[in-house]
């Protein structure tokens, strides 16, 4: 994937659209939506969802804000167990997209994680964020926000991809033919940076989102200066299989090892 020729010239282009108040995610709404569909990928279905539900540990009748909830896959899914859940994202593309797949009953607003008003106080008795902290750039009022939201002792749980083995265009796959591994390379991980990626792959230039890589200590000070204890983290691999060949011992040996998915769990204190 090449990076956007104003980046390697040192400009950047704009995060929002020339139109006014539309996000680089209402410009991808349509491509995702397609991808994740109603019932989410085979990540979200079998790795990610059940995961962050046991993570936070519901009981019938909470509830839950679903942070950056995209096209409301997570929404729900909760909704689906009986819990009550709102979602909360900056696209109104997204947003739109969410209401028209979900019960009516699923309450969907347009707002900004990192502003405060969109947060009431003492709300929630969770609130979870997938696959979308690394798509936010001012974590530190996400967590902040987070801690006026949620009722004290609650918890909140964040999922990404693993920030010390997934970073774009810094990790990669590599063969040692020797020793017959499949090994994980890492040339960058504790400087943070923001990459423009495609949205969706091999589009135009002009389309694109951005991913922040943090390290892993970012987050834990992040939550911890909003007030937050971490008490849990899992680390979760991908459930995908090669097909029958000679590499395919070690691509599947490689996969249990090298986890693809970070999850956090953090309590108000």
């Amino acid at each position: 994937m090449k990076r956007n020729p104003e980046i390697k010239k040192g400009r950047r282009p704009s995060e929002s659209s020339s139109k006014k108040n539309i996000t680089l995610w209402d410009q991808a709404s349509r491509w995702y939506d397609s991808l994740v569909g109603s019932q989410g990928t085979d990540f979200h279905k079998d790795i990610i969802m059940p995961g962050v539900y046991n993570m936070l540990n519901p009981k019938k009748g909470d509830r839950i804000l679903d942070l950056a909830c995209g096209q409301g896959v997570f929404s729900r899914f909760l909704h689906k167990k009986g819990i009550r859940v709102e979602g909360l994202d900056s696209s109104a593309e997204l947003i739109n997209r969410a209401k028209s797949r979900s019960n009516s009953s699923i309450r969907y607003r347009v707002g900004d994680v990192a502003n405060s008003e969109n947060f009431a106080k003492d709300r929630f008795n969770g609130m979870a964020c997938l696959m979308a902290i690394q798509n936010i750039k001012n974590i530190n009022a996400l967590f902040e926000n987070a801690a006026i939201g949620l009722k004290s002792q609650c918890c909140f749980v964040v999922v990404m991809t693993h920030p010390c083995f997934r970073i774009p265009r810094q990790t990669h796959w590599g063969w040692d033919e020797e020793k017959k591994l499949e090994y994980r390379r890492v040339d960058h991980y504790l400087s943070e940076t923001d990459v423009p990626i495609l949205t969706p792959p091999f589009a135009n230039k002009d389309s694109y989102t951005l991913t922040y890589h943090r390290p892993l200590q970012s987050y834990v000070v992040a939550l911890s200066k909003a007030g937050f204890a971490l008490d849990g983290l899992e680390e979760w691999i991908s459930n995908k299989k090669s097909q029958p060949g000679k590499r395919a011992k070690a691509e599947n040996r490689s996969r249990k090892e090298i986890p693809l998915f970070l999850a956090l769990r953090a309590k108000l204190i």
